[in-house]
């Protein structure tokens, strides 16, 4: 799935060519992609509209839309957002929606497991799409302080890679960041939230925040399906340092890395790096 690196590249692919185009035509060839609302709904509220800005939420893209609304697209698993100047390029087999600036280009939402969603909300109101609504703080923020991390760790149990895997507490953060943090930060997947020191809370907030700005300096991550808005791949597969390397020496000290099950995921290690006891 499309973290929250990819999501900020797609943003930032699009937001060039998307906006202040009248939408000419509307179409949606996955019905299911679309959620609280018809499709002759969703074609009606769109038409003749332009996307006035786009912003990103945790994973979430939000167009803002002409007339009070907002256009909100969760990529899921496989989805694809790309914008195509040519519009006489046919389309991917996969091709869940499609918006037309007419001559001007056309975005595609392309979805090969057909997991993907589009929500077309009145602006603001985002109670219908419990997701988004319950989304915690942003990691790139001002407000992602290491004395928000120490609070958000104190006092408690659960596994600390469980924890910033937990959209309600941190926004957009997802496996392969998670790990990669944690193993710039020098702490174990399973350790216990309340059992980091100051030092390597902090250490953490940094690592965090390290990986994120640049994974989206290179793009994100393609491992399988994800592009950009243009449909090209990211790069940051390349700069990965233990994510879906078990097996392989540890680029700090070459000990074999480990893999184990946290919090459902798999989650990549090295236990002479990352020792499992502080």
């Amino acid at each position: 799935m499309p973290e929250l690196p990819e999501v900020e590249t797609v943003r930032r692919s699009l937001l060039p060519v998307v906006l202040h185009k009248p939408l000419e035509a509307v179409e949606v060839h996955t019905k299911r992609i679309l959620q609280h609302k018809t499709v002759e709904e969703f074609r009606e509220l769109l038409l003749g509209r332009s996307f006035l800005d786009l912003s990103r939420r945790g994973k979430y893209l939000i167009f803002s839309v002409e007339g009070g609304w907002e256009l909100v697209a969760h990529l899921r698993m496989t989805g694809r957002l790309i914008f195509y100047s040519n519009p006489s390029i046919p389309w991917a087999k996969h091709t869940s929606a499609v918006f037309s600036f007419g001559s001007q280009g056309e975005l595609r939402f392309e979805d090969v497991r057909k997991f993907g969603t589009l929500d077309l909300v009145p602006t603001g109101q985002y109670e219908t799409i419990k997701g988004l609504h319950t989304l915690g703080v942003e990691p790139l923020s001002e407000e992602f302080s290491p004395e928000y991390l120490l609070k958000l760790l104190t006092g408690r149990r659960i596994k600390v890679k469980a924890l910033l895997l937990d959209q309600t507490k941190i926004a957009g953060l997802g496996n392969i960041y998670a790990d990669e943090s944690l193993f710039q930060a020098a702490i174990h997947p399973q350790r216990s939230a309340d059992s980091l020191t100051e030092e390597e809370i902090e250490r953490l907030h940094g690592a965090i925040r390290d990986v994120l700005e640049l994974a989206i300096a290179n793009q994100g991550t393609t491992l399988r399906d994800y592009r950009t808005g243009f449909g090209q791949e990211g790069s940051f597969q390349n700069r990965l340092q233990i994510y879906g390397k078990k097996g392989e020496e540890c680029p700090r000290c070459g000990v074999k890395l480990e893999h184990r099950k946290v919090a459902g995921r798999t989650s990549h290690f090295c236990p002479a790096c990352q020792r499992e006891q502080p």
